[in-house]
């Protein structure tokens, strides 16, 4: 092997050059990288944060990097220094290899511990969290079942201890290994054609063998606790210890250890001791008792005594997870009730509810963005997510629940020929505005009811800076702020307007929003860091200019807080942020934080990527895979200024340990709870990541009694949202949880909720409503103090016996009925596509009322979503009209006493230009011989209209009215493959009955 001179390669001058010009770039390309960050946390406020991470990282790789540089530089040398000293003779099977590696000794002497001096100190850097959190800790208060210490020990305490071991096992290893090769190769160690080695190499190498045997011995210690918190499953899917583990494995552990101790003592002896006999027998002592102790017995234990006896012998550890968890995730308080809920309807029933009913959300924010957009983006160059927020608002002094969005940037809607770097990054900077609409109505021609639009902002916000330079989908930096020319309004776009000067208007930045780039050293770095000489030469940058990047809130509120787990989806509120009615109000962007953990003692572990995914988040995964916690708490609440990108982070929970410590870490940084002004505490909510979290865990631990839990025998599941289109796959996701504003059973009144429905797991395909979970997100609106009630979470569990249909069973009833699968069939067929919104569930008289929004959308011409229609399901009665108020009427014996948010537009909802006739009930087919007061019942499929002399009209009707009998037979037995052909057989036979008709007519 013959490895190339180096010398040579360094003397050569063209070598050299191209050496120092790699160095110089490196150098600028890192400075522009670290002078762009300290400019960034210096100008938003949390410069301390930068400082603390850098330096403890620094810390932490200098430790690591020294220790295991020196030790094993040190290691290296005193081995080669040794057997040259002694002039220990050659063996010529490896002079060879001595001879090629001598010429480069020192290279590789001094290369290899500094290779592994800055592996090792950079892994050491990666922990810093972990050793904040040890040397800020705070106590939890409550202690393991096993071995009664407090919880911090595990989630503070642990990680360090193991990290450091787990460093001395590293240094101590890699010095072993090296010096076993340096002694192999110099002499030291000869195996053929007798195994020999010499006096100093025994030595070392038994000393090093006996620390790495202690250290080894110290790792098996320390997994006896780790045994309390990691995921182990098993048969129930229970993590944490179990009998086998608390009485095989954790003895074996022990064990185990001690016999390191004498593992490494009879390598000390061996050291001093020309016989390796001992240490032999010891580590094949230790190899056999980690086979028989360590494996073998656990399993005999499992097997011969565990499984005859499994219930009896889990259950206590059963009871450990189940209480570990709920407290863990934040759910030692929930209130469970049992609802016989009815199902049967009669008039006036919802007269005690009307609160409820007079907030059912109509407009579908998954749905109705590209109706926002047609009618409130403007101009191109704006545009709306396409997911909406919702919200509550006073108006008119009631609280109303809201749709919101707000009107960002697309720099996609200009013309080619207007993208160039003066527009993209100077004159097109910011969106502009709010639009919001009633939640519970809409327009008589199926518009939202805006209560806030317009360029410039009109509605019930008031006087508010609309202007935003922060948020989603923004570019990657815009040059903002540099002074106005002579005669001149500015620079950027505003916003349009016929009657300004070209018109636009135009304006100056005059926030605080981004590091100043107005000398030649921070124009030069920021041009390297976003790759743009356009930036450097370019006469629009000046010295009072700012750069504005890092523009997403999710990614700000990560910057300044690298220890939070951040909610999926950020969302807007016009809030008054000073308490002062006489400022502006201000758009802000709303931020859930959450403090993590994943080593709780007996608390189940949970995939955040797996359990927040529904049918609004598609196949993104936010969260990272694999992903695991067994702790969480929303323990800060972030805002983000959507004008000047002000982070501010609000303490949620007082009582986390986690955020105390890194309240101490970086104090200051985090503002208290009595800081949030009354109107920001208003816009407040529960967040929906952590409400999917628990809705999943509770699913199972809604059963809180070990033997219970361990028949399994009452398993929940979220079921799939019946409103997606599954195609070929077969495999819908879940149903997202809804803001609504409801009143659970043992409320006093409605309170705007986060809400969610279950039906049976398991391997049952039974899609029955099993169970009803809300949990409390009206924070209040006083100043500093969070409503008593909130994140107050509710269980309504449905006895087997009751029959409420679930969401799936719902979505085809309602398909089934003739008269709403011809309207809906209808509507296609007219150039149209219907669009079904999301299926809301209200707890309300007594029973659980199903409410769907109908959208129309044109295939032709402009086209967007518009509210055509309503669908109401309660128990086996559907009402279908073009107002929720009249489809409650019909299923409500003609008079549901129900208040309703579109009541007021009854009789005037237009169809292209037509009123559509509220007396016509939707779901009565003229000739079937049902009543108001019985519309929607279905014992009986309907009597068919007169047919006349169309054979083929009628053929369509008799096969419709079969298959329709054929449906309400396999939904009572339960025999959903036969549902589903019947289902499939009716929507052919309407299908050939709508054409046969327009045949007919032609």
């Amino acid at each position: 092997m013959h490895l190339p001179d180096f010398k040579k390669i360094f003397r050569n001058p063209v070598t050299i050059f191209l050496l120092i010009l790699l160095l110089v770039g490196a150098f600028i390309s890192l400075s522009s990288e670290i002078w762009t960050e300290i400019l960034w946390f210096n100008q938003i406020g949390y410069a301390s944060v930068f400082w603390t991470r850098i330096g403890v990282m620094a810390l932490l790789f200098v430790i690591g990097a020294v220790i295991q540089g020196s030790i094993l530089w040190l290691y290296m040398h005193f081995s080669y220094r040794s057997l040259q000293k002694k002039g220990v003779r050659l063996n010529s099977n490896v002079r060879r290899y001595r001879e090629e590696m001598e010429s480069r000794r020192k290279l590789f002497l001094w290369a290899i511990p500094i290779f592994m001096g800055v592996t090792t100190g950079l892994s050491l850097a990666s922990q810093w969290r972990n050793v904040l959190l040890w040397w800020n800790q705070s106590p939890f208060g409550s202690t393991d079942p096993i071995f009664n210490y407090d919880i911090s020990f595990f989630v503070f305490t642990l990680p360090v201890v193991q990290m450091v071991v787990g460093f001395l096992m590293q240094v101590l290893f890699v010095g072993l290994i090296m010096g076993a090769i340096i002694h192999y190769l110099y002499g030291g160690v000869e195996l053929f054609p007798k195994f020999r080695i010499a006096k100093t190499t025994r030595m070392q190498l038994g000393l090093t063998a006996a620390a790495v045997a202690l250290v080894f011995g110290l790792q098996m210690w320390l997994e006896r606790y780790t045994l309390l918190a990691e995921a182990r499953g098993g048969a129930l899917g229970v993590h944490g210890a179990m009998y086998r583990e608390i009485n095989a494995q954790l003895p074996a552990q022990t064990i185990l250890a001690i016999t390191c101790v004498i593992v490494a003592a009879m390598f000390v002896v061996a050291a001093f001791r020309d016989t390796w006999k001992m240490p032999a027998a010891a580590v094949l002592v230790l190899v056999l008792s980690q086979v028989v102790v360590g494996m073998a017995y656990p399993a005999l234990i499992q097997q011969f005594r565990v499984v005859p006896n499994a219930q009896a012998l889990e259950s206590p550890y059963i009871q450990h997870n189940i209480d570990a968890t709920l407290k863990a995730y934040g759910m030692e308080d929930i209130e469970y009730t049992t609802s016989d809920a009815v199902t049967t309807a009669t008039a006036g029933q919802l007269r005690e509810d009307s609160e409820s009913t007079n907030q059912i959300r109509l407009l579908d924010p998954n749905i109705v963005s590209p109706t926002f957009t047609q009618v409130q983006q403007n101009r191109l160059y704006y545009n709306f997510e396409e997911q909406l927020a919702v919200d509550r608002y006073m108006m008119d002094g009631k609280l109303h629940d809201t749709v919101i969005a707000v009107r960002g940037l697309n720099q996609n809607g200009l013309a080619p020929e207007q993208r160039n770097w003066v527009n993209d990054h100077t004159v097109y900077t910011h969106g502009y505005g709010v639009v919001t609409a009633h939640g519970n109505t809409a327009n008589a021609d199926g518009r939202p009811a805006f209560s806030e639009s317009s360029i410039p902002s009109q509605g019930f916000l008031g006087d508010y800076e609309p202007r935003v330079y922060f948020g989603n989908n923004m570019p990657q930096y815009s040059i903002v702020g540099g002074p106005k020319a002579e005669g001149n309004s500015g620079q950027e776009l505003d916003y349009p307007d016929d009657k300004a000067e070209g018109g636009q208007v135009k304006t100056t930045y005059q926030g605080d929003g981004g590091p100043s780039v107005g000398n030649l050293w921070n124009k030069l770095l920021y041009a390297i860091k976003f790759r743009s000489t356009d930036l450097f030469f370019s006469n629009q940058v000046n010295p009072q200019s700012q750069i504005l990047y890092e523009r997403a809130p999710a990614d700000r509120v990560a910057a300044v807080a690298p220890y939070l787990t951040l909610e999926r989806k950020p969302y807007p509120a016009v809030v008054d942020m000073d308490g002062d009615p006489s400022t502006p109000k201000r758009l802000v962007w709303i931020v859930d934080g959450y403090t993590t953990a994943n080593n709780y003692p007996y608390s189940q572990h949970e995939e955040l990527a797996d359990v927040t995914k529904d049918s609004t988040t598609g196949n993104a995964a936010f969260y990272t895979p694999r992903e695991e916690i067994n702790y969480i708490r929303n323990s800060v609440k972030a805002v983000v200024d959507a004008y000047d990108g002000k982070v501010t982070l609000y303490q949620w929970d007082e009582q986390d340990p986690i955020l105390k410590a890194w309240m101490n870490v970086f104090p200051q940084k985090v503002q208290p709870l009595s800081d949030i002004s009354g109107d920001l505490m208003a816009h407040l909510r529960y967040p929906e990541d952590l409400f999917k979290l628990q809705r999943d865990l509770l699913a199972t631990y809604h059963v809180t009694d070990a033997g219970d839990y361990y028949t399994g025998g009452d398993r929940w599941k979220t079921p799939a949202d019946p409103t997606v289109d599954v195609g070929e796959t077969g495999n819908a996701p879940a149903q997202p949880p809804y803001y609504l504003t409801l009143k659970m059973p043992t409320q006093d009144s409605a309170q705007f909720s986060l809400s969610s429905v279950y039906v049976p797991g398991g391997s049952s395909k039974r899609e029955a409503m099993a169970g009803y979970i809300a949990v409390d997100s009206e924070t209040g609106n006083e100043s500093g103090k969070i409503r008593d009630g909130f994140g107050k979470i509710r269980v309504m569990a449905l006895p087997s016996s009751t029959t409420v249909p679930g969401p799936g069973q719902v979505q085809s009833n309602l398909s089934s009925k003739p008269q709403v699968s011809k309207e809906l069939n209808l509507m296609n067929q007219r150039g149209s596509k219907v669009i079904r919104g999301n299926l809301l569930t209200l707890p309300v008289g007594g029973g659980l009322l199903y409410v769907q929004p109908v959208y129309v959308q044109s295939s032709q011409g402009t086209t967007f979503p518009l509210l055509r229609s309503v669908l109401v399901s309660f128990g086996e009665k559907v009402g279908f009209a073009p107002t929720l108020s009249e489809a409650l009427d019909q299923v409500f014996g003609g008079d549901a006493g129900a208040a309703t948010g579109d009541q007021d537009i009854v009789g005037k909802k237009r169809v292209d230009g037509e009123v559509v006739d509220p007396a016509a009930p939707a779901v009565t087919p003229e000739g079937s011989g049902v009543t108001p007061d019985n519309a929607g019942a279905t014992a009986e499929a309907p009597a068919l209209p007169k047919t006349g002399d169309n054979p083929d009209l009628q053929t369509a009707l008799q096969n419709a009215k079969q298959a329709i009998a054929d449906s309400e037979t396999a939904l009572k037995a339960g025999d959903w493959a036969a549902y589903g052909e019947a289902q499939k057989r009716l929507q052919q036979a309407l299908e050939a009955a709508v054409a046969a008709q327009e045949q007919a007519a032609r």
